[in-house]
C-alpha cells in the first residue's frame, strides 16, 4: 500500500519557460538512463526478492518509493516549462502574432521552440508523458530485476550511474536558476543512491559475492577459463596490461591470465534445410521443379 503528499519532494521553480529544456527534460522521465527506470526496477526487485533477510527488499522499496517522487518532480518541471508555449507552428514565430510575443516575453529563438515535442502539444496539451526527448515510449526493456540480489545491486548502480551523468548534463544545459536548483538536488541524490548500492554490495561481502551467482558449484565450469584474459587482435598483438590480466583474481579464486584467443571447435556444418521450409531445391537436396 502506498500513501501520497500533494507537495513535492523538492521545490520546483522555472522563472523563464523553455520548451525546448521540457523536450529534453523528457529524457530524465523515460529515457533509458530516466527515473521511471529505476522506479519500476528497485519496485521489481523488491517484489522478487527472497531470502530470510528483508532488509535489502526493504531498502529497495523506500528508494523506488523515492522515485515516484522525482518523475513528480520532472513531470511537473516539464509542464512548467511549456507554459505560454506556442500551440500552433505559425505562432512559433514571434512576427505571426504579437500578442503570443508579448504573452511569451519577447521574442524568442526560434530553434527553442521548433525543437519541442510535438506531442506536447498533441497528446498531453502541454504536460509531461512517460517517454524519451524523442517521443518514444518507455517500454521497460531496461528493466533489470534478475531475482540475485547481488546481480540487482550491481545493475542499480550502473543505472544510477548513467542517470546522475544524464542528469549532469542536463545541468549543464540549463539556463534557468530553478532548473539547475532541482537538479542540483537529483544529482545529490544519484550520489546517495550509487553510495548505498555499493555499500549493499560491500555489507554482502564485495568481491567475495563473486562470481555471480555464488551458488553454481565452479567445478563444473570449465576453470582453465574462468580467469583468463583472451586477446583477440589478429595478428596476435598482446592486450594492455592491467589488474585484469595479471595477480589474484578479485574474488581471490584465481589467478588472471593472458591468452590468445584461437578457434577450439571446427567449423559449423548445417544439415539440409526442410522439406516446405521455402529454401532453395539445392538446399533441401532434392531437384529444382519444372
Amino acid at each position: 500500500m502506498y500513501y501520497h503528499d500533494k507537495r513535492l519532494q523538492y521545490p520546483v521553480r522555472v522563472e523563464t519557460p523553455d520548451p525546448l529544456f521540457a523536450r529534453q527534460l523528457q529524457q530524465a522521465i523515460g529515457g533509458i538512463e530516466g527515473e521511471i527506470r529505476v522506479c519500476l526496477q528497485y519496485f521489481f526487485q523488491a517484489w522478487g526478492a527472497r531470502g530470510p533477510n528483508t532488509k535489502y527488499r526493504d531498502m529497495l522499496l523506500h528508494t523506488a518509493t523515492e522515485e515516484i517522487g522525482h518523475i513528480e518532480m520532472l513531470a511537473t518541471a516539464v509542464a512548467l516549462n511549456l507554459e505560454n508555449a506556442p500551440l500552433s507552428l505559425q505562432e512559433s514565430s514571434a512576427a505571426a502574432s504579437p500578442v503570443v510575443n508579448a504573452v511569451m516575453g519577447g521574442e524568442r529563438p526560434r530553434h527553442m521552440v521548433e525543437g519541442m515535442l510535438q506531442r506536447h502539444i498533441l497528446s498531453t496539451g502541454m504536460a509531461a508523458f512517460p517517454a524519451n526527448a524523442d517521443g518514444v515510449p518507455f517500454d521497460c526493456s531496461h528493466v533489470y530485476a534478475s531475482g540475485n540480489l547481488a546481480a540487482d545491486m550491481f545493475a542499480n548502480v550502473t543505472a544510477e550511474a548513467t542517470g546522475r551523468t544524464l542528469a549532469v548534463r542536463l545541468y549543464n544545459a540549463a539556463h534557468d536558476p530553478g532548473m539547475k536548483d532541482m537538479l542540483s538536488f537529483l544529482i545529490a541524490r544519484d550520489t546517495m543512491h550509487q553510495q548505498q548500492w555499493l555499500a549493499a554490495i560491500e555489507e554482502m561481502g564485495g568481491a567475495k559475492v563473486l562470481p555471480i551467482p555464488n551458488s553454481f558449484d565452479q567445478s563444473k565450469e570449465k576453470q582453465e577459463f574462468s580467469y583468463v584474459f583472451l586477446g583477440t587482435d589478429r595478428d596476435g598483438v598482446a592486450p594492455p596490461e592491467g589488474r585484469f590480466t595479471n595477480g589474484p583474481s578479485l574474488d581471490g579464486k584465481g589467478q588472471f591470465s593472458v591468452m590468445q584467443n584461437t578457434p577450439l571447435g571446427d567449423e559449423p556444418v548445417l544439415g539440409p534445410a526442410r522439406d516446405g521450409s521455402g529454401a532453395q531445391a539445392e538446399q533441401i537436396g532434392k531437384p529444382a521443379s519444372g
